[in-house]
């Protein structure tokens, strides 16, 4: 299937809220989630990095995300997926997108979420993440939700490049 073009900051249909998958077992669907399979390890290959992806950032205002994290067994379809709980215990971190590849974004996220979803063979799940897979599922779940990283900024001046992001991570 084809890579598809990653929407990038300042497109306004990033900001649209998606609608709800209805025929789980429709060809369209597959294709998709095929799609942004593909379009995410394409993003990967090129960037050195990328853990998952929404279906709005190819233009696809469906909820579905594509999570294909390495060195996990955890990869697949989300679809229509809810964060039905969320802890209180909150934690700062430099998040970042595809669609904004060289900007980070100090964010706080919850550190656990519960995230209900149907996965690709229809079947409900529900899911219990903590860290890091919680803090992604909360970004690509905002992504549904026409909510960028950038609005979530902990401040004006929560931003940095990724150059300067990976300097200062790595000092000489």
């Amino acid at each position: 299937m084809p890579v598809r073009e990653i929407l990038q900051l300042g497109n306004p249909a990033l900001l649209e809220k998606s609608r709800p998958v209805k025929n789980i077992d429709s060809s369209s669907l597959r294709v998709l989630i095929v799609d942004l399979r593909d379009t995410l390890l394409a993003f990967r290959n090129d960037h050195g990095f990328g853990r998952a992806i929404a279906a709005p950032q190819i233009g696809m205002h469906e909820q579905i995300i594509y999570v294909n994290l390495e060195n996990s067994s955890f990869a697949g379809a989300l679809i229509n997926p809810v964060i039905t709980r969320r802890s209180k215990t909150q934690r700062e971190i430099w998040d970042s997108c595809f669609s904004f590849p060289e900007l980070m974004v100090r964010v706080s996220r919850s550190e656990d979420v519960t995230v209900n979803y149907v996965d690709e063979n229809g079947t409900r799940t529900r899911l219990d993440a903590d860290g890091d897979l919680a803090e992604l599922l909360q970004h690509e779940i905002d992504h549904l939700e026409g909510i960028l990283a950038v609005k979530r900024a902990i401040s004006p001046t929560a931003f940095m490049t990724r150059t300067e992001w990976l300097r200062q991570a790595q000092p000489e």
